[in-house]
């Protein structure tokens, strides 16, 4: 089973945002289970637990994990081919965010938009590096920065941009023979909090966004 995996077919896609089969997908990647026993942890007949499970089957969201014999039936135990999934904006490919329509460094829409081509193009990398039984070389940096003051962040936001234009021009090589092209995406934005459930409505509080100084 993969951490992570992408999702890019739109009838995949809506497969997975089916509400139970969603659930199905979340109680397959805890462990491979069958028809029955799912049935018994969602509440709902064993037939349809094996309708929906044929239908996420069908687009590679789950996989055959084993049989095992139970009286005179066997069961087949499934498992989620992936504990997590990505829906890439190929699945919704006629109106998939373009970056390339309009850039503003300092709008957050434009920052979606980046993003949503992250996801695109390294679930493409990916799903063409498993066919070829390849490698892929990747690298992320994941941190948070609390500034004092809406300056201090400009500031940061400046010195970041330098020093990075600055590295690029560095090791940029137009005529390099052989050369491959990277993409480098840097983002900024104000972190989201976890939510912290209310006593009266568990399931209905949502989540803080930590307002820039």
């Amino acid at each position: 089973m993969l951490d992570v995996t992408v999702i890019e077919d739109s009838a995949a896609a809506a497969a997975s945002l089916d509400p139970v089969r969603a659930r199905l997908l979340a109680e397959l990647a805890g462990g491979p289970a069958s028809a029955t026993m799912l049935a018994a942890r969602v509440g709902l007949p064993r037939q349809k637990v094996n309708y929906h499970l044929r239908a996420l089957e069908s687009h590679g969201l789950v996989e055959l994990a084993g049989e095992r014999r139970k009286g005179n039936v066997t069961e087949r135990l499934m498992q989620a081919t992936a504990a997590s999934y990505v829906i890439s904006p190929l699945a919704l490919a006629a109106v998939q965010p373009d970056p390339g329509r309009f850039r503003d460094q300092l709008s957050a829409r434009w920052l979606l938009a980046v993003a949503a081509r992250l996801v695109r193009d390294v679930g493409t990398l990916i799903t063409g590096a498993a066919k070829a039984r390849k490698r892929l070389a990747t690298y992320a940096l994941d941190g948070e920065v609390r500034f004092a003051s809406a300056a201090d962040r400009a500031a940061f936001v400046e010195e970041l941009t330098r020093g990075v234009s600055a590295l690029i021009a560095k090791h940029h090589d137009a005529d390099a023979e052989g050369g491959r092209e990277h993409r480098i995406v840097i983002a900024l934005h104000p972190t989201v909090k976890d939510p912290v459930p209310a006593p009266d409505s568990p399931s209905e509080s949502a989540p803080a966004i930590e307002k820039s100084p």
